[in-house]
């Protein structure tokens, strides 16, 4: 018999966990031939999650991993990852805007030798229409100045293989891109399609203009390409070019006996270069910050407690 270990990354959900826990298990005791974890990583809460989690472990195989203060997402999620024994691992939000029932489909692909399947929204309802637009020119953005080729409308609902966890895990990134470093690996890989229901109660721990949606899209260009970099080279000729161009110029004025332009002209061009200085500058700056913060050494997270089911 197969173990599913299902990761769960939550921060004050109280409202939520009691059905979520319902319909995963659900879906779960309907799979044949499986056995189940679910695993929560408790990005330091301050309501009554934790609570509710204790006294639903005497009914389900629930482990708590209770993180020492806020990390993140992403940190929560490698805690999990690190954790999990299982020999195929799903992971999913706990807002229920991923249904769990879908789980079921995601396994089959597994059984087909499928070893990272992906969840790809056709729709996301309950979202500003600026939201879908944003996300849509991020991901574009990132496909093209990065070495990825995400699937357009995915996220962090995924399934993958323990070949892949092994390999996910090894990697040292102090801040990884999980959903690039999924793409990454390789491996066969496949997607299933579903429509994305409205936040049920509570409100997003991600709002689209917050540190969190902002860090993932850096860290979706600048942790898997150096294209950034390459376009402030070409940027750099392009603005010589112009300048043997403005010289050139400035050349035939004098010698036309033309009277020469006023500042305006000048203090455009000083503004525009100076600005690509500054953009190429704060890049270069996002390159240096990921060196310095993997040669720190520190560790990603610190685990405060790890609560296990009672046998």
């Amino acid at each position: 018999m197969q173990t599913i270990s299902v990761i769960f990354s939550f921060r004050n959900e109280e409202n939520n966990l009691e059905e979520l826990i319902d319909r995963v298990t659900k879906t779960l005791n309907n799979l044949k031939n499986y056995d189940y974890e679910l695993i929560f990583i408790n990005d330091d809460s301050t309501d009554n999650s934790e609570e509710i989690l204790e006294n639903l472990q005497s009914k389900h195989p629930i482990t708590i991993i209770n993180m020492s203060r806020k990390f993140g997402r992403t940190q929560c999620i490698i805690a999990g990852l690190n954790y999990a024994k299982g020999d195929c691992i799903v992971c999913i939000d706990s807002d229920l805007q991923d249904p769990p029932e879908l789980i079921a489909e995601m396994v089959s692909k597994y059984e087909e030798g499928f070893e990272v399947v992906h969840t790809v929204r056709k729709k996301r309802l309950g979202e500003p229409w600026y939201k879908l637009f944003l996300t849509k020119v991020a991901y574009k953005l990132i496909n093209s100045l990065s070495n990825l080729n995400l699937p357009a409308e995915s996220g962090d609902f995924k399934l993958i293989s323990k070949r892949v966890l092994e390999k996910i895990i090894q990697q040292s990134e102090h801040r990884p891109y999980l959903r690039g470093l999924f793409i990454w690996v390789g491996f066969k890989q496949t997607y299933v399609e579903y429509i994305r229901e409205g936040r049920k109660s509570g409100v997003s721990k991600f709002p689209v203009f917050s540190e969190g949606p902002i860090t993932e899209f850096i860290s979706g260009i600048t942790g898997h390409s150096l294209r950034p970099l390459y376009l402030g080279i070409l940027l750099g000729f392009l603005s010589i070019f112009l300048s043997f161009i403005l010289i050139i110029y400035a050349f035939y004025l004098k010698f036309s006996n033309l009277s020469v332009p006023g500042t305006a002209g000048i203090i455009i061009v000083t503004s525009f270069f100076s600005g690509m200085i500054l953009l190429f500058l704060g890049i270069i700056g996002i390159y240096l910050s990921k060196i310095f913060e993997q040669t720190q050494g520190r560790d990603r997270y610190i685990i405060k407690e790890i609560k296990k089911k009672i046998k």
